[in-house]
């Protein structure tokens, strides 16, 4: 199973990590990952500089409402 962490911290709070996280979970829906794909929220990665902080295993992406949909086809449809 693939675990999806999105900072939900204060500084990525501010950044939008509440929308990150819902578009997040529409795409899980819509592409039937329930069962392949769990999307937790967890507090300071520590890359609060440019968007909201999401982990991937050992990776840390910055992720916008404008690049959640690359972030998700790349990072999660490609790999799941």
């Amino acid at each position: 199973m693939m675990v999806i962490n999105v900072c939900i911290g204060s500084a990525c709070h501010l950044k939008g990590s509440y929308n990150i996280v819902s578009e997040l979970q529409e795409m899980i829906e819509e592409n039937k990952l329930g069962d392949k794909v769990e999307l937790t929220g967890v507090f300071c990665l520590g890359h609060c500089t440019d968007a909201v902080s999401v982990q991937i295993g050992e990776e840390i992406f910055s992720v916008n409402t404008d690049n959640v949909g690359e972030f998700f086809k790349n990072q999660v449809l490609a790999k799941v």
